[in-house]
């Protein structure tokens, strides 16, 4: 019994686990460059073929990414990653 409720309710969930385009929002998943430094791991990521951002590791210290400015060759630095990557949980056991 509480296996054909369980299929029951899986076949009516499917339709929502579909995955909806929404407009603006680049689908393409991050491609992630490893470049090793003497002292620091830089992790460059591009989407869309554009840098994103470039995450540096440092052998000593908190790690920080820099995130390019629009128009420009500079960089912020933050603490925290700004890419905005979709992670949605399903199922969980």
């Amino acid at each position: 019994m509480y296996r054909s409720l369980l299929l029951a309710t899986m076949l009516m969930l499917t339709p929502l686990a579909q995955a909806e385009q929404i407009p603006g929002f680049d689908d393409e998943e991050p491609v992630v460059t490893i470049r090793h430094g003497d002292d620091k791991t830089f992790y460059e990521y591009h989407v869309g073929g554009e840098l994103r951002e470039i995450k540096v590791v440092p052998k000593s210290g908190p790690e920080y990414y820099l995130v390019p400015v629009l128009g420009s060759d500079e960089y912020i630095r933050t603490a925290e990653s700004q890419l905005l990557v979709p992670k949605w949980i399903l199922f969980r056991w």
